[in-house]
């Protein structure tokens, strides 16, 4: 089984005090998901997830170090050879977004209530995380 590390991306607006949570486009299938990437060298797993956020999402903030949940799902490689994959889930509390970004134009990205982003996920333990996150911080 393949793992990843996740960034589960949060804010509460200033303009209303809304909890909002961040979800990206996959670049292959456009399908809604949280940044997430492969383990790097030298980064433990809350760095990971906050370097993707960046890259994925040009968002910016402090991720817990403590996992918040997990979730599966099937990995579809460029080859076709599929795997299962285990997500670990770490919050980022977002204080910055930027303009310019690594993977800009490559993606789409929208600040949604906890219930929409449930709404749009595939996975079902993802799905869990967004309907347990606000009450978790709140």
């Amino acid at each position: 089984m393949c793992v990843q590390f996740a960034a589960l991306c949060y804010r509460i607006r200033a303009d209303g005090g809304l909890f909002e949570v961040l979800l990206v486009t996959s670049r292959d299938s456009g399908r809604w998901i949280i940044p997430k990437g492969w383990p790097m060298a030298g980064k433990k797993p809350h760095e990971v997830a906050a370097i993707e956020a960046f890259e994925e999402a040009g968002v910016r903030g402090k991720a817990k170090k403590r996992p918040f949940g997990y979730f599966t799902y099937l990995k579809v490689f460029d080859n076709g050879h599929r795997a299962p994959c285990c997500v670990q889930v770490h919050l980022l509390d977002v204080k910055e977004s930027c303009d310019v970004f690594r993977e800009k134009g490559q993606r789409l990205s929208e600040w949604v209530s906890c219930v929409e982003a449930a709404r749009r996920v595939r996975e079902p333990e993802l799905k869990e995380l967004f309907l347990s996150v606000q009450r978790a911080l709140l």
